[in-house]
């Protein structure tokens, strides 16, 4: 589900491919994941991660069958869920390397998430955007530090509560992505953004990403058990039951007054 291409300059891809489910998140995805990026952290032959997704999505965000695992398991099952999931955005958020992402299609709820950890991420023109939790009676929780570390509580509250699609022309706008670009034309974005790095010191590298980090919002322990906290919240309730419930009936949530 996960793959971890290195070549010889150091550049590692780290691609998610699961193609045939949108690059949805699940559990064995997540924990895919933060596996890699302790082994990336620990290659110092690795110079620079370029996050990138195999098929037409780059990552549809949560996996819906997981969530719904999560309804029918009792709140510590989802306190270990949301546990992991955090785990794993810190885990790649502080590589020490710099990471790319290259977001060939579409990115919603933790694709958003994803996409925010990259120091630059660079999309297709055609991709859209969503924090779109909130449709299913959720929030963007443990994404959240993230989200707003990239792009501020201004832009935040255009799009974190409202679950609704954005373009990538709005996505640069907001700070999410740094570029967006041609379908054609994405692989040589995401090589002019590699290759300066590869005339950089590593080191030097790895301690102007640590210390901006550290002049930017704090996401620490502290940080990554409120949002737990408040996802839990959240599942705890009884909208997020009637939200993927009604995904799954293919109807309307009751909040909708709708059918």
């Amino acid at each position: 589900m996960i793959r971890l291409d290195v070549d010889a300059r150091g550049v590692a891809t780290l691609t998610l491919a699961r193609a045939d489910k949108h690059n949805a998140l699940s559990q064995a995805m997540i924990d895919d994941l933060t596996q890699m990026a302790a082994r990336i952290a620990a290659d110092r032959t690795i110079r620079v991660v370029v996050l990138a997704a195999d098929g037409p999505t780059f990552c549809a965000g949560g996996d819906l069958g997981w969530m719904r695992d999560q309804i029918a398991g009792d709140t510590a099952q989802r306190r270990a869920a949301a546990v992991s999931l955090a785990g794993m955005l810190q885990a790649l958020n502080t590589l020490p390397q710099p990471i790319v992402g290259r977001l060939q299609g579409n990115a919603f709820g933790g694709g958003v998430g994803l996409a925010c950890i990259c120091d630059v991420a660079i999309a297709a023109d055609h991709a859209r955007f969503g924090l779109t939790e909130t449709r299913l009676g959720l929030i963007p929780a443990t994404i959240g530090p993230y989200v707003l570390a990239r792009i501020g509580e201004g832009y935040a509250r255009r799009v974190f509560m409202s679950g609704r699609m954005f373009n990538a022309a709005e996505a640069v706008t907001l700070g999410i992505l740094a570029r967006a670009v041609p379908a054609g034309d994405l692989d040589a974005a995401i090589a002019g953004e590699v290759a300066p790095y590869l005339s950089c010191g590593p080191v030097a590298v790895a301690a102007a990403k640590r210390f901006a980090r550290s002049l930017g919002p704090v996401i620490d322990a502290e940080t990554i058990a409120r949002s737990v906290d408040a996802l839990i919240a959240v599942w705890d309730g009884p909208e997020a039951k009637e939200g993927i419930s009604a995904f799954f009936d293919k109807r309307s949530p009751q909040w909708t007054g709708s059918e």
